[in-house]
């Protein structure tokens, strides 16, 4: 998993209600030793700040599954579905819960979702 922490992500000019260290310890409590989560710097969709990745396991990815990207994780219900949805195996394993769906942004680069 990865969290966008740079000029928009993780600000808290733009989001001062949002605890974005905790969000960042919170996801590495949550996931523990199984699950690697790390920062980055800009991931390049800066209008949906607070951006995460969550990769898909090796074997998924052999599998056709692909990096799921949401925008705007600013609340800790969010945080912990993102928690429950990798601990039950992610993408390609694990069907997205609906409330995650919501928060499913494009990639940058990518297609618009039609």
């Amino acid at each position: 998993m990865t969290v966008c922490r740079d000029c928009c992500c993780g600000s808290p000019r733009k989001h001062p209600a949002v605890d974005h260290a905790g969000q960042v310890e919170r996801l590495r409590a949550g996931l523990g030793d199984d699950h690697r989560v790390r920062t980055s710097l800009c991931l390049d969709v800066c209008d949906q700040s607070n951006v995460v990745v969550v990769q898909p396991a090796p074997a998924a990815r052999r599998r056709g599954a692909r990096p799921v990207w949401f925008g705007l994780v600013l609340e800790d219900v969010i945080v912990d579905d993102l928690v429950d949805w990798v601990r039950a195996g992610g993408p390609g394993v694990a069907a997205l819960p609906a409330p995650l769906a919501l928060s499913v942004i494009d990639s940058p680069g990518a297609l618009p979702r039609a």
